[in-house]
């Protein structure tokens, strides 16, 4: 009789650790650039970043 063995990856990891240098490039565009236009760029490229992140550990986990 088989069973059923789970087989893992860790590609939910390197999609957020990936997406998480990306969200951390974000930020420190948006430190550099305040008060300008590059500032909220930076922000919303951290947000956008971030969340993928999170769904990419969800997805992959």
């Amino acid at each position: 009789m088989a069973t059923e063995t789970e087989s893992t990856t860790d590609k939910g990891v390197g999609i957020a650790l990936a997406l998480g240098a990306a969200a951390t490039l974000g930020a420190l565009v948006m430190l550099t650039g305040a008060p300008e236009l590059d500032a909220a760029w930076g922000f919303a490229a951290a947000v956008l970043f971030s969340s993928l992140a999170v769904v990419g550990i969800h997805l992959w986990d």
